[in-house]
């Protein structure tokens, strides 16, 4: 399948996108890309704290927020909203609001926010604010397994004062998680996992 397929399947009925270009040209390395395998993908992938002075390409930023939107959502109303950060300021409180996580400040920063108000579902709004901090949890998670497969590395932050991330993004949606990406200073081997005779529990 040709990304430009992907690319319009996921984003058809736009008529003009300035985060989503659609190019009828791709890199040569997108074919060997969509032929990554996912379990490798799972099983090599390792949280980067030291990232590359460098940016990351367009087009793999673009496979990546594809990715995201192909996460499940809670009846598929995808109740989560992405925030690509790119100004330093805002990317400098966010390092505050992230407990002071220095690598915040990552060639890219996305912030993944719950939506609830777009989750319509005849459910309490405890289970829709649930189901919306699920959506937007799957969402990184797929990105970031997209990432690697794409030779981006990432780290995952979960430790953020939400009234200070509120403030930088100046949104009143509160932030699941931080995904940083960038190109690491060194691969790291993956560590090893808990042996699954003690992870699964049959009952």
């Amino acid at each position: 399948m040709y990304p430009s397929d992907i690319f319009s399947r996921m984003y058809s009925g736009e008529e003009e996108s300035k985060v989503y270009p659609k190019k009828e040209e791709a890199p040569s390395e997108v074919d060997d890309v969509l032929q990554t395998n996912l379990f490798n993908v799972m099983l090599n992938r390792r949280s980067q704290r030291n990232f590359e002075d460098r940016d990351v390409e367009d087009w793999k930023l673009e496979m990546i927020f594809a990715a995201a939107d192909t996460a499940p959502t809670a009846g598929g109303f995808q109740g989560f909203e992405i925030y690509h950060v790119k100004n330093a300021d805002i990317k400098a409180k966010l390092v505050q609001a992230a407990n002071n996580q220095p690598y915040v400040s990552a060639p890219v920063t996305l912030v993944f926010c719950m939506n609830p108000s777009r989750v319509r579902m005849n459910f309490p709004l405890n289970i829709i604010k649930k189901f919306s901090v699920q959506d937007a949890t799957l969402a990184a998670a797929y990105a970031q397994l997209a990432a690697h497969a794409l030779g981006v590395s990432s780290v995952w932050i979960g430790m953020i004062d939400e009234q200070k991330a509120m403030q930088a993004l100046g949104t009143d949606l509160v932030p699941a998680c931080i995904l940083c990406l960038g190109y690491p200073k060194k691969m790291l081997q993956a560590k090893p996992k808990r042996n699954l005779s003690e992870l699964i529990h049959e009952i």
